[in-house]
């Protein structure tokens, strides 16, 4: 374990810059902040996390989950773990992950999500964790979307981002097509759709589009679906949460 006293390490400095999505791109990286993140990452894919920062005065609380680690580990002081940190109340451990290699859209499985502008990081994130939870296969996003590794996105992940395949497309119609073209059921959550627990039979390759929190599925992207389906509204609410609705679909999707 080596010692980092100042903020103005070089490896301070690159664990810092990830706070901005600009800098996330360029290092093909993203911040790991806490106990319970750093230990997914240790867990998942330990040869990705390239850099564990631990408060000083802490080390011994966290030997067990250091012991995981395979790359460098830095003792810091407590307000270089601060300055790293990108949460208000730092738990004592950081660490530094690299993202994943990018995925074709062909190789991406049978049952996917398509998330298209869905700007919240908080309903990204809690997309993201269902689908780990439901058994889906991945998720495309445009880029239009809350960054997947961003901070808020990935605390609502709760680790689920180490366990779900993510791939990125350029154009939401176009990705809808080709899927069509390939045999899946493109279903595009719609308020105007079909009735969607009236729905026939289904193939066994699926995507579900889940479109922007207000304005929804662009209308190229509804015109390249194979389907539309809408879920029911009973009471007075005019939609449902887009975290929500994609939660429904996976999930009776799955089991029926």
């Amino acid at each position: 374990m080596k010692s980092i006293t100042s903020i103005k390490n070089p490896a301070v400095q690159e664990a810092r810059a990830l706070e901005t999505a600009k800098e996330r791109s360029r290092q093909r990286a993203f911040l790991l902040d806490g106990e319970h993140m750093v230990g997914e990452g240790l867990r998942c894919c330990p040869e990705r996390v390239t850099a564990v920062f631990v408060d000083e005065k802490r080390a011994e609380d966290y030997h067990a989950l250091l012991s995981l680690a395979r790359c460098e580990v830095y003792a810091v002081p407590q307000h270089v773990l601060g300055a790293i940190s990108q949460v208000k109340t730092p738990q004592g451990i950081a660490a530094v992950c690299q993202q994943p290699q990018a995925r074709s859209l062909a190789g991406m499985g049978d049952r996917l999500i398509l998330l298209e502008n869905v700007q919240d990081p908080g309903n990204v994130g809690t997309v993201l964790r269902t689908l780990d939870a439901a058994g889906f296969d991945g998720c495309v996003l445009t880029p239009g979307c809350a960054d997947p590794f961003g901070p808020k996105t990935l605390r609502a992940t709760m680790g689920s981002i180490f366990r779900v395949p993510l791939c990125t497309v350029p154009d939401a119609a176009q990705a809808a097509q080709a899927l069509g073209q390939s045999g899946y059921a493109v279903i595009g959550a719609a308020l105007d759709g079909e009735p969607f627990y009236q729905r026939g039979a289904l193939p066994g390759r699926v995507c579900v589009i889940i479109g922007n929190e207000g304005q929804g599925i662009t209308r190229r992207t509804l015109d390249s679906c194979t389907h539309r389906f809408r879920l029911p509204m009973h009471g007075g609410a005019e939609s449902l949460n887009a975290a929500v609705a994609a939660a429904i679909f996976m999930y009776e999707l799955m089991n029926h």
